[in-house]
């Protein structure tokens, strides 16, 4: 009986002293520091989406840090150069073009909404009105001329070549019955032009300052059917990492969709399922 009663002690205290020491062990692992993301971006919504998204990322080990820049040319040759982890600000024909002339290697992790591009006028109330040798404001950047010109073609306003390259430019005009002038413009002087001209395209970003929405305002809209989805971008050497994954999850999230149907309905479509 005194044999069983040592013995158990003894277990006792081994077991006490393997508790203590995997408590112990636990107390020396060291806590998984966050992961810090910097985001390059523009304008709301884009700047807005992320501000939306950072509580969530930050419940799962991500600090979301948003870097926002003047230009539409920094937020790629940051994130090209490394000094940031992604951007969120344009569309994949943009960020191809990026790629094309500075042979860097972005990719679009996702779409997040499409900016609803619309035909807008100060002096008119619709495209019909637009008089002879009108002159109409659009993006001096290759994606955003083949844009501009694709919207203006769709609604027969201009009708252009077969496609032969990668983007349609003006020398691709096939019919022109009004004869409109093309004015071609950096893409912060959009909003700008629309008093210097008869009519510019932008995108509702640009359009939303002068108080002008695609629904109530636009002399022609764009729509869904296209591949000009604002979009998350990252390079090819982290797209796959963890935290970018986590990103990219949390900006195709029903809260993101709430919010846009909420404060953008007239000017954001999620992009996203």
């Amino acid at each position: 009986m005194k044999k069983l009663t040592v013995f158990m002690m003894a277990f006792l205290i081994l077991a006490g002293c393997s508790q203590g020491n995997q408590a112990e062990e636990k107390k020396q692992e060291p806590k998984q520091e966050d992961v810090t993301l910097k985001v390059a971006s523009l304008i709301p919504p884009m700047t807005e989406i992320l501000d939306e998204i950072k509580p969530q990322l930050a419940e799962e080990g991500v600090k979301l840090e948003t870097v926002v820049l003047s230009d539409n040319v920094q937020p790629n040759t940051a994130l090209a150069a490394k000094e940031v982890d992604a951007n969120f600000f344009q569309h994949v024909p943009y960020m191809e073009e990026f790629n094309r002339k500075n042979n860097a290697e972005l990719v679009s992790i996702t779409p997040v909404y499409f900016a609803n591009y619309g035909l807008y006028s100060k002096k008119f109330k619709s495209a019909e009105e637009l008089p002879e040798g009108a002159t109409v404001a659009i993006a001096n950047d290759v994606s955003n001329i083949d844009r501009s010109l694709s919207l203006l073609a769709q609604h027969d306003v201009i009708k252009l070549k077969e496609k032969k390259d990668v983007y349609y430019t003006q020398k691709d005009i096939e019919e022109n019955p009004k004869n409109l002038q093309f004015k071609e413009v950096d893409l912060l002087m959009l909003a700008r032009a629309y008093d210097d001209t008869d009519a510019v395209l932008m995108t509702p970003a640009y359009a939303a300052p002068l108080g002008l929405t695609p629904k109530s305002d636009a002399l022609l809209t764009e729509g869904t059917e296209n591949d000009f989805a604002i979009s998350l971008v990252a390079r090819e050497d982290n797209k796959d990492s963890e935290a970018i994954q986590k990103l990219s999850k949390a900006i195709n999230s029903p809260e993101v969709r709430k919010f846009l149907k909420e404060k953008y309905d007239e000017t954001a479509i999620p992009a996203f399922k």
